[in-house]
């Protein structure tokens, strides 16, 4: 053998001893990491468990919530019924009423048709919509709408502030954002977003206006002994009053989690897209969860833990829903019973304080997780 064949043989042996050394570094920390993820994983479905049944035993909450952490169930039950004059238990099957979860919907649809170049974020509304050719109005931006910075009023024409100076929380401006959607697509609001649940993967999820299944959850205010069942659900949903692009989405916790997952794993939007979805653009002050930032359809906490959220109500159907993106956790809060006689802030204690709950698990994980990865590392 020459120096060559020798020098060559030396290379080859060499590095195929770097990669078995690579390989077993590699394979060590695999094992370290599925060990402490298990670890925490058990860690937080015990206190999941502890603090979130407690809620439930706390308010006597009729309703569903899961929390699912990738693919691994970290909680999930449901007490209470269907409907009351039935009594017609809740299942994951369960179809709610989500409110104003449904405006996240209908701001990805605004941004997928940005994606295509049917129109800018930044465009003024009166470019698409007539209405909007006045003065007063002409200034408004399709981005104004989205983060409710637009000063449009739920009541009446006039302007609340001037555009995009202050957050004026609006049902109607998404109204507008669903028909500009129509205008620039060439096809209904129902149509669009019936082609975002299939590619989020949500196959029990519907519009008010195009309900045909099953499983409907029955709306109710009062409470479990003195209920009054909400009339026309969930056709009311669709009127203009409330509108599908605000607030009428009908949907599971099964497909909410589907939702979640699609969007924050980036399966929907064009990563800029998305960025501009979660970016925080305006401030809101919320009257239940307080002081947080504002995307399109999206609300964030200010401070620890990373989250992305959004509340619903529409009359007797409160919901939450909120995705934990440092740790892929999906967290679903629904019910179709609300005692407005006592306030909102009584009706959504229950759902505040399971998001108290996950918000704080979350912090408590995410430090535990790199405490215990710093404490395992090899020296």
């Amino acid at each position: 053998m020459n120096f060559k064949s020798l020098f060559f043989l030396l290379i080859l042996t060499t590095t195929f001893s770097c990669k078995s050394e690579a390989e077993k570094i590699a394979e060590q920390t695999s094992t370290r990491n599925s060990l402490i993820d298990s670890t925490i994983s058990r860690f937080q479905k015990k206190l999941l468990a502890q603090q979130i049944d407690s809620v439930f035993s706390q308010y006597d909450f009729n309703g569903s919530v899961s929390v699912l952490k990738n693919d691994e169930v970290l909680y999930q039950k449901e007490s209470g019924f269907e409907s009351f004059k039935q009594k017609k238990k809740l299942d994951s099957s369960s179809v709610f009423a989500i409110a104003s979860v449904s405006k996240q919907f209908t701001a990805v649809l605004i941004l997928l048709q940005e994606d295509l170049g049917k129109l800018n974020t930044e465009d003024q509304v009166s470019k698409y919509l007539s209405d909007f050719q006045n003065n007063q109005l002409k200034s408004i931006t399709i981005k104004e709408l989205l983060n409710h910075t637009s000063g449009i009023s739920d009541f009446g024409s006039g302007l609340l502030s001037k555009p995009g100076k202050e957050f004026h929380y609006s049902n109607k401006g998404f109204r507008l954002l669903g028909e500009i959607i129509e205008k620039v697509s060439g096809k209904s609001y129902d149509e669009n977003v019936r082609e975002l649940f299939e590619k989020a993967g949500m196959k029990s999820s519907s519009t008010a206006s195009s309900f045909k299944g099953k499983n409907l959850v029955s709306a109710f205010t009062g409470n479990g002994k003195d209920f009054h069942e909400v009339e026309n659900m969930p056709k009311r949903l669709a009127n203009e009053s409330i509108s599908v692009p605000a607030g009428g989405i009908l949907s599971t916790v099964n497909d909410l989690h589907r939702w979640n997952t699609a969007l924050y794993h980036g399966q929907l939007l064009k990563p800029g897209s998305l960025k501009k979805f979660a970016d925080k653009s305006a401030d809101r002050n919320h009257q239940i969860l307080g002081k947080m930032d504002y995307g399109f359809g999206i609300m964030m906490n200010v401070g620890k833990p990373v989250a992305y959220f959004h509340t619903g109500y529409v009359k007797g159907a409160p919901s939450l829903l909120i995705y934990y993106p440092e740790s892929q956790t999906s967290v679903v809060i629904l019910s179709n019973i609300a005692d407005e006689v006592r306030g909102k802030n009584s009706i959504f204690n229950p759902h505040k304080e399971i998001k108290q709950i996950t918000d704080a698990i979350q912090n408590t994980v995410i430090d535990l997780r790199k405490e215990m990865i710093k404490t395992t590392m090899p020296e």
